[in-house]
């Protein structure tokens, strides 16, 4: 709901402060004293747009401040969470005109981009006069319109998940046909390679312990016959047999010695343990370099096969093994394809199916619905004057879409035996203004969220047909607040907050005011608006009938 509207130099406003009230708001005023200036600036700091210089004559700058009551389960709470504003119970609007046309807009305090600001701002107001090119004229729109008055959502989205089922189904096909195409196209080349790499087989690690055994056996053959010449040179024709020489000497001339020979004949035999060590290291060592040379040209072969096999195809050699695996899986989905595509298309046409039976099922509740907004339209024109006029709602087929396949449009024909058509092209202004009154009281019902605007709905229209509007108004306002702008008496006797917009001129500046009405100047305003300029006491006396309902 709209709590307060604070103005300043804006146009020919130079302050102004309204606080508004639930129900039905009405603002009255003579022809030209500033209630469409009113609706300028509530439009400026909503987003909408419109002048692009607002600025009041003399000043830097204008501003406009809005406040909104936001109740917890308002729409606005998502786009403001979205857009990252905080979000409390009180929603502040404030948007700045600068004299050099810039705008500027803050919600609760922080700066918002004009798209945010007409975001949140859509979910706030709705505004609806003559020139209705934004709501209910809008054809595109009444499907929408229709299936809100229908209340069918859960029919509504059993369309959504059919339509989604069917374009994934769809999606998959298609991605399915165009990787078969694109795999019969390299059919040739994936079986030679599969069968190259299938025969030399490569395992992951393979190239670096072929390349570790090539070096070995390359250096091997360098190496030993240095390390056979030293098994030689510690073997019993080298060390090992002058060491036991040299034993056997000594062992016979320790006796005689006086153990002078003791120490070094258990150093000997020390030294005889160390070299048996030693030679047995070196045999072990030459037993491994000896290699049949014909294994070192076997090992060359397949390292340098899985090189160039890994070159030729851009992959790293051990990635080789899953590189086949990729080319195995595309020859087994070109094998299996044709199946593949058969059941692809046979679930699409289930989903398809299934979307039609759920189009087919929204499109009969939408037959039903239109059914009832058209007799509850025919019970909303009665009164007010156009009971001779006919509201249609026609359904045509339309494109397959997320909301299904009907093509909505609401026409109208204001005589018997006319043609109908679209409302802004058959209906004249007054017929206009009742046509989309009679709609949004209809189609309103339980909208609480919204505060609706109506700029002169009532226009060209007077007598009982006004007061029908007024009490339209009026029970359009029970559920949601209602700002209305009227020439219509009858109209502003129902409303519950009155305000008198007036012009005036000092030294030469023209400004504009408004203010909220007391009961008894809300007798004096009506009464004017039914006399004129000179009230007259039958004016004042047909006021207050008028405000006694």
């Amino acid at each position: 709901m709209l709590r307060s509207l604070d103005i300043r130099d804006i146009l020919i406003i130079e302050r102004l402060e309204l606080d508004f009230g639930p129900g039905l708001n009405v603002l009255t005023g003579e022809t030209g004293a500033g209630k469409s200036i009113l609706l300028d600036c509530l439009g400026f700091v909503l987003g909408w747009r419109g002048r692009a210089e607002l600025a009041r004559r003399g000043a830097d700058q204008g501003e406009v401040t809005a406040v909104f009551d936001l109740p917890r389960d308002h729409p606005a709470r998502a786009v403001l969470d979205e857009a990252g504003i905080p979000v409390s119970d009180e929603l502040i609007l404030r948007r700045v005109n600068a004299r050099d046309g810039r705008k500027t807009a803050w919600i609760n305090d922080r700066r918002a981009s004009g798209d945010v600001l007409r975001q949140v701002s859509a979910s706030l107001v709705e505004l609806h006069g003559q020139q209705d090119d934004g709501g209910l004229l809008n054809e595109r729109g009444h499907r929408a319109l229709l299936d809100a008055f229908a209340g069918h959502d859960d029919l509504l989205g059993a369309v959504r998940t059919g339509w989604k089922a069917r374009a994934q189904a769809a999606r998959k096909l298609e991605a399915a046909r165009i990787a078969l195409a694109e795999v019969k196209q390299e059919e040739e080349f994936l079986r030679h390679a599969v069968t190259e790499l299938d025969a030399l087989d490569p395992k992951p690690g393979e190239e670096a312990e072929l390349d570790a055994q090539r070096r070995l056996m390359q250096g091997a053959a360098k190496i030993r016959e240095d390390v056979a010449r030293a098994f030689s040179a510690l073997g019993p024709e080298g060390a090992e047999g002058a060491m036991r020489d040299a034993d056997r000497w000594l062992q016979g001339a320790a006796d005689r010695a006086e153990g002078r020979l003791d120490a070094p004949l258990e150093a000997l035999e020390r030294a005889f343990l160390e070299l048996g060590e030693a030679a047995q290291g070196v045999e072990e060592a030459l037993d491994a370099l000896d290699f049949d040379p014909r294994a070192l040209e076997a090992c060359e072969e397949r390292l340098f096969a899985i090189r160039a096999l890994a070159r030729k195809h851009g992959v790293l050699p051990d990635e080789l093994g899953s590189f086949a695996e990729g080319l195995r899986e595309k020859l087994a989905a070109l094998d299996a394809g044709e199946e593949g595509i058969g059941t692809l298309e046979a679930d699409l046409k289930s989903a398809g199916a299934a979307y039609d039976k759920a189009a087919a099922a929204l499109s009969a509740a939408r037959q039903e619905a239109a059914i009832r907004l058209d007799e509850a339209m025919a019970g909303e024109l009665a009164p007010l004057k156009m009971e001779r006029a006919v509201f249609e709602t026609r359904l045509s087929a339309g494109e397959p879409g997320p909301e299904g396949t009907d093509s909505v449009a609401f026409t109208v024909a204001t005589n018997p035996g006319a043609p109908a058509g679209p409302l802004n092209k058959i209906a004249s202004g007054g017929e206009l203004s009742r046509f989309l009154l009679a709609l949004k009281v209809v189609l309103s019902r339980g909208a609480d969220t919204l505060t609706m605007i109506f700029d002169e709905i009532d226009r060209g229209v007077g007598g009982a047909t006004a007061d029908a509007v007024g009490r339209r108004l009026a029970r359009l306002a029970e559920g949601a607040q209602v700002l209305v702008v009227t020439h219509s008496p009858q109209v502003a006797a129902r409303g519950a907050t009155h305000f008198r917009v007036a012009k005036s001129v000092s030294e030469g500046m023209t400004t504009s005011e408004v203010r909220a009405l007391a009961e008894a100047e809300r007798t004096d305003e009506i009464a004017r608006m039914i006399s004129g300029a000179e009230v007259t006491a039958a004016a004042r006396a047909a006021a207050q009938d008028l405000l006694k309902g």
